[in-house]
């Protein structure tokens, strides 16, 4: 339980060091709802005595930090922040700096860091258990940002080069493929991967689905059950994927839709459609941050726990 505490609060502080100040007294509230339940943990009221100068000292700071103007970009320091704040791994995969880096540049992206976090996924190209992944955020980077030819261009550079194997040069393909198909952009882009040796045959309905294959999300339909959209459908792309759990951009025009998800909302009728299959199933919303620069300015980034398909 200590661990635990010590973790939220480090969270709380990031997020309070990046002016997420509505995610930073979230993580201030559960820890003191932690520590009013826990019959063992000693010391609880000087405990709760600091939690509560911590969420006194964020109020203060609310006028400050909205009121401030926002910069059109953020320093390296700031994405750092970041990087650091959203790179929490399992404690299985502490070790595992390459998924803590991998975690680290998708949550640049989220925060409409995209150029920033294309250089981190390019770093994470020379690693074969992250090349996939990182290749698969690049183009989710570029698409964001309406460089469809950059991405195209990245692209053919990978079939060029030998760091990718056929396999996973055609796993990327897919996705890309089917990601401009759902743009509205038709695109061949098989050409040149089989002049390093035979590509592995896509997959079809009697193949093995491997776990990258079968998460691969581009986008997701969620029906709503209660609320003011009780009963109506919303179809959603997928911006950003880091295992089993998927990003969305929500337009803060969609104040309806934003409203309807707020963090720990079970989600029991998912649809998940990727470039082999449309599956169903059920998820939960495990973050909503409004991000603060970038192209996508205002929007909001909407995390979806994949929980069963």
């Amino acid at each position: 339980m200590s661990k635990q505490i010590k973790k939220l609060l480090k969270q709380a502080d990031l997020y309070k060091s990046q002016g997420l100040l509505s995610e930073a007294r979230k993580n201030y509230q559960q820890i003191k709802d932690i520590i009013k339940n826990s019959e063992r943990l000693p010391n609880k009221e000087k405990l709760l005595s600091g939690i509560d100068k911590k969420l006194a000292s964020l109020e203060k700071d609310f006028n400050k930090f909205h009121s401030a103007p926002l910069k059109p970009g953020q320093s390296e320091h700031v994405n750092e922040l970041i990087k650091k704040l959203f790179s929490f791994t399992e404690e299985k995969d502490t070790d595992d700096e390459h998924a803590a880096s991998l975690e680290g540049a998708i949550a640049l992206a989220k925060f409409g860091q995209f150029e920033g976090a294309i250089l981190e996924f390019n770093k994470l190209i020379n690693v074969d258990s992250t090349r996939v992944s990182a290749a698969k955020n690049i183009i989710r980077c570029h698409l964001a940002i309406d460089t469809v030819d950059d991405a195209i261009e990245e692209f053919n550079q990978w079939v060029d080069g030998d760091q990718f194997t056929p396999e996973q040069l055609d796993n990327v393909r897919v996705f890309f493929e089917d990601t401009l198909d759902k743009k509205g952009i038709k695109k061949d882009l098989s050409a040149g991967i089989s002049l390093h040796k035979e590509a592995e045959p896509a997959l079809d309905g009697k193949d093995e689905i491997d776990d990258e294959e079968f998460l691969d999300i581009s986008a997701v339909a969620i029906t709503f059950d209660s609320g003011p959209k009780k009963g109506e459908q919303v179809e959603l792309d997928v911006s950003f994927q880091s295992g089993n759990t998927i990003s969305l951009i929500v337009s803060n025009k969609d104040e309806s839709i934003i409203e309807n998800l707020p963090v720990d909302a079970k989600l029991d009728d998912l649809h998940f459609y990727s470039p082999i299959a449309i599956f169903r199933g059920a998820g939960v919303v495990s973050a909503k941050t409004q991000i603060k620069s970038g192209p996508k300015k205002g929007d909001f980034s909407l995390d979806i726990r994949i929980e069963s398909i």
